[in-house]
């Protein structure tokens, strides 16, 4: 997998101008995991998250990979007895 076609799960801020809705809304495909008030979490590729800074529509903050945070999850459900049975 290329670098641009790395997926991240990030946290979106809309700037100042643009509504959450109008993120939401947008034909980008982005995979929103949560919303929180006026926050996104969602996981995108890179380029699509180089999109949204290059139009100044939202602040990202990048997290995680999605391969590093799916990795994180299981081993905290192996951990906590959660795994499969």
């Amino acid at each position: 997998m290329s670098e641009a076609e790395e997926r991240w799960v990030a946290r979106l801020r809309p700037t100042p101008g643009t509504a959450v809705d109008a993120l939401l809304a947008l034909p980008m495909g982005l995979d929103v995991w949560e919303r929180h008030g006026d926050v996104l979490v969602v996981a995108a590729s890179e380029l699509q998250l180089s999109e949204l800074e290059r139009r100044r529509l939202a602040q990202v903050e990048r997290l995680s990979t999605v391969t590093a945070f799916e990795a994180r999850a299981r081993r905290r459900s192996t951990r906590e007895g959660g795994g499969p049975g």
